[in-house]
């Protein structure tokens, strides 16, 4: 996704309305009808709103689990998030594009699912729900993006990687990645947490 491409936002006021957190919130449906309704939505140029914290660029985080393990990779240097490079994750997903309003009701929901198929194939049947969210005002990064986090619980773990900054990827148990815990990136870490019991919220 190029610098000028607008992506997906929310104004950071609208944010603050349903209810100010940080950490991981878990999902509740009145928070979720207010962050993810369409009437809502803007796309801005990536560029302007990286640096512009008056608005969230909506991120869906999606954990892939099979039985009682979690997918999870190191990122590579390929990808176009300099920031995260050679962290470890538990989330795929990314930016929201104004290409993935054309023609649907729902151009979070489109952007979610084109992002989970651009960068793995999934070979098998699954179900999908979203866990919560996640904000970190802690970081200039964190300022400008909310995480939407979905867990898809799978069939069986047939999941490959479709783009080369997903590396040594697998299947693990929570318990044997959160003894790697520092080597994850933050949202991962929030989310690892939650799954673990731990209420990752700070406020």
């Amino acid at each position: 996704m190029s610098a000028d491409e607008c992506v997906l936002v929310i104004p950071t006021k609208r944010f603050h309305e349903v209810g100010y957190f940080s950490g991981f919130r878990p999902f509740d449906e009145a928070h979720a009808a207010h962050l993810l309704d369409p009437a809502g939505f803007e796309f801005r140029p990536r560029a302007e709103v990286e640096t512009d914290p008056a608005f969230k660029q909506l991120i869906p985080y999606i954990v892939l689990q099979h039985a009682h393990e979690l997918f999870h990779y190191r990122r590579g240097s390929s990808g176009t998030e300099k920031r995260l490079q050679s962290l470890r994750s538990i989330g795929l997903g990314g930016h929201i594009s104004a290409t993935d309003a054309v023609g649907v009701t729902d151009a979070y929901r489109a952007g979610m699912l084109r992002e989970l198929a651009e960068e793995v194939d999934i070979r098998c049947e699954y179900s999908e729900c979203c866990l919560g969210f996640i904000n970190d005002d802690r970081t200039l990064v964190g300022r400008v993006h909310l995480g939407v986090v979905h867990l898809c619980r799978l069939a069986t773990p047939m999941v490959f990687p479709r783009e080369e900054v997903i590396s040594s990827a697998g299947f693990a148990s929570l318990s044997s990645l959160r003894n790697s815990y520092s080597e994850f990136e933050t949202w991962s870490q929030f989310t690892l947490d939650y799954l673990s019991g731990s209420d990752s919220r700070t406020s």
